[in-house]
Parts: C-alpha cells; structure tokens; sequence
C-alpha cells in the first residue's frame, strides 16, 4: 500500500496559514476584550449603542459612539431612505425575484441602474456587494473579453483591498499576473513599455486612508492604452459634486479602459453595489451579465434595496448632499485638530492612528470603555508592525463627542496635533 501524498502548497498568490496564524491571535484578543463581535441595540435618535449582552469587559447595557462605521454620512438612517425601501416593498408585492438576470426580471433593478446611470454619467451595472462584482468583473478583464480582446499583463496594487487581491489566482488563469508597490507609477509604465497591454488593479480610495494617483494613471491611459479598475467605495457620495466620489471627480479618461466599482453600503447609505462604465458596447454589457459569475446568479438586489438605492439617489440631487459633506469635512477638520495621523488634512473620513502590535489592543479597550469605538486593525489588514486604530469620520458626530474622543485618544497613545499658529489655546 502506497503512503498517502502530502500536498504542498504553492503560496503564490495567499497564504492562508500565515494569515490566519498571526491575524487570528489579534482577532481572538479583540473578541477577549471586547473589541469584537459586539451585540448592541441602535438608538436612531442619539446614535448611541448600548451592547445586549454582558461581556467580562463590557457590561450589558454598556453606551458607546461608534466611530468606526462607513456610512460616512449617516444615510443609512435617512427616512426617505428607510421610507423608499417600504415604497418599494409595496408597489412590487416582492421580495426577491429569485432568477438570473439575463432570463427574468422586473424592472425594479433596471429602474436603479437607469437613476444611477444618469447620475454618474455613465451606464451602470448593480451588483448584489462590490466584491461580488469584482469576482465577476476581473477574470474577464484577464482573458480580454473585457477589454479590446488582448490578454493583459495584470497588475494589482500591493496594498489592493482583499476582494481585489483574492481574485489573482483566478485571473492567473487566463493571464500572467503581479503585484506592485503601492501606487508604483514607474513599475507600471515600464510594464507599459514591455507588454501590448496591462491592466492595473488598484482601490480610488483606499480602506486605510489616502486617494489614489487618478490623473498619473489617466496620462499613462492615453499614452499606452492602460485599463484601471478601481474600487472607489470608500468615496462615493462622500467626495465630488452629487456624490459621484473621487475617481470620476478627476478622471479625464471616462472611456472603455477604466471601470470603477463602488459600493452602495457605505455613505450612499444602502446596499449592494454598482458597475460604473464608459464606452462599452451592448455586446460587451451581455457578456459582463452573462459571464461575470454571481452578477448573473438569482442574487440580484432585493426590492428594499433598490427601494432605498432610488430614494438615495434622489437626495444625491438636493443640496441636502452638500450639506452633508460640509458637515463630515468640518468634523474630519476638528478630528486633524486634536489627533496627529499621516491622512491629516484631506477630505478622506478614515483615519489611521498608530499603534504598536503590543498596545493596539489595550488602547481600543480603554476607548471603548470611556465611551467609543474604534476599530483596532493588524495584520493581515496592515502589515506586521503597523498596527493601529482605525477612526471613521461621520456627518452626524457633534462636535462635543470629537473632542471626548481626540482626548481619550491623546490619552492611550495617540499623536496630539501640532497646534496652528495663532490659534487660542
């Protein structure tokens, strides 16, 4: 009898026993104290959580303001956005038309990606989460159907969000695939140079702070064809005029070689996910719907969702949208006025405060105690070392609970701000 085979991994592309080795010893200290896997009841009047269930750190009933949330300008409990859903609801008759797409459907999703499309300027193709349309999207980049028909040589982003960067083994299938530095305009246009076509995968905003080059990207387009695919969720509806985010505010190259995914669950305060798109033809669209795995799947956006996608949108058209972003940038500023990080001074709502791997955890617990949430991230969110706590920016938040909380920060670790010169003490 032969001796069974070991089977060797190859760790070209993941490394699921190094990711799960170190990052699962933080995630099981967060859960001890508190800082994960947390139960709590919303007030919709105050904004406060209160947590259900007892816990040795956190006591049943405990109250705190979490500034670790995405919908950036609390959208997400807008009433015409709740009242949309239930309209919704109501004049379809159901839930979930459960049926692929490209056979049958009712045309409440059609109407969303008419509205959507008409915002953006662009055609536009829902999905049920951005990471489902970026499964689809991406392998059919890879083997040209999405593109001009040639293979390219793809690149991702090295600090490219999990949902891209789990897609490389997929798209190795069909094409050669490597991984840059972060923003590496000078790998890429040498790439550029060497092959008939390349395509870059990176975020427009990433999940940690910071916008990516647009316009450098947008000349390496025109002068050698490049295809970008951006995940711009973190900015849209929280950056640009009408909320159409960063990517597409400083874009010049709206045309067939960039496709930009947002999702819908963050500050457009909803959910699922859209496919922003220029220049494609109708040919093109029936093989995304077709081919593009679960965007073809009976896993289509359920009518409360696309309810609330058309009622958002429509307040994407008011100036109650400016008003909104004002107040998140004057609380993003008062935040950069109390606590130093290196995202200060732009427009972004995340924050990154630098911790150790050693204390990341303990900070998070005595913020969380005195009455705030704040995400501690590690590796393999960031890399080993770079340990810290991640402080999401929102419209809603008063002035009073930015305060308390660059106080507590300061006081656990964090960088106070550089006071401004001529500013009263």
């Amino acid at each position: 009898m032969t001796e069974p085979r070991t089977i060797t991994p190859a760790h070209q592309y993941r490394n699921n026993d190094k990711l799960i080795g170190i990052g699962n010893e933080f995630w099981d200290m967060s859960e001890h104290h508190g800082l994960a896997g947390i139960v709590a009841d919303y007030d919709t009047g105050t904004g406060v959580l209160r947590t259900r269930d007892g816990h040795e750190t956190l006591p049943e009933g405990h109250e705190f303001v979490n500034f670790s949330c995405c919908s950036y300008l609390d959208l997400d409990s807008h009433p015409a956005v709740i009242e949309g859903a239930v309209r919704a609801l109501r004049r379809y008759g159901v839930l979930d038309h459960c049926i692929a797409r490209s056979r049958v459907q009712i045309p409440a999703m059609l109407e969303l990606e008419t509205s959507l499309g008409e915002l953006f300027d662009a055609q536009v193709v829902c999905s049920i989460a951005a990471s489902t349309a970026t499964f689809g999207l991406l392998p059919l980049i890879a083997s040209g159907h999405l593109g001009d028909g040639v293979r390219p040589l793809m690149i991702f982003d090295k600090n490219a969000h999990v949902s891209m960067a789990n897609v490389k083994p997929v798209c190795a299938d069909e094409t050669e695939v490597v991984t840059s530095r972060h923003h590496d305009l000078d790998f890429i246009e040498d790439m550029c140079r060497k092959y008939d076509r390349v395509a870059y995968v990176c975020d427009g905003s990433d999940s940690l702070g910071g916008y990516a080059p647009v316009k450098e990207l947008a000349e390496l387009q025109d002068r050698y064809g490049l295809l970008v695919y951006y995940d711009d969720s973190h900015s849209l509806s929280a950056y640009g005029e009408r909320g159409i985010g960063y990517v597409r505010t400083h874009n010049p190259a709206r045309n067939d070689r960039t496709i930009t995914v947002v999702t819908l669950n963050k500050a457009y305060g909803t959910s699922g996910a859209a496919i922003v798109l220029d220049g494609q033809s109708r040919k093109t669209l029936r093989v995304v719907e077709r081919f593009g795995g679960a965007l073809n799947y009976s896993q289509l956006l359920d009518t409360a969702s696309v309810g609330a996608g058309l009622a958002s949108a429509e307040i994407h058209r008011t100036d109650e949208l400016t008003t909104l972003q004002n107040r998140l940038y004057r609380n993003i500023e008062l935040f950069d006025s109390l606590v130093h990080t290196d995202q200060s001074n732009g427009t972004f709502p995340i924050r990154l405060v630098p911790m150790s791997d050693t204390t990341v955890i303990e900070a998070g617990l005595r913020i969380i105690e005195a009455g705030f949430y704040v995400s501690p991230v590690f590796f393999p969110i960031v890399a080993r070392g770079t340990a810290g706590l991640r402080v999401m920016m929102r419209a809603g938040q008063s002035e009073q609970q930015i305060h308390d909380l660059g106080k507590v920060l300061v006081e656990a670790g964090a960088r106070p701000a550089a006071p401004v010169a001529g500013a009263p003490r």
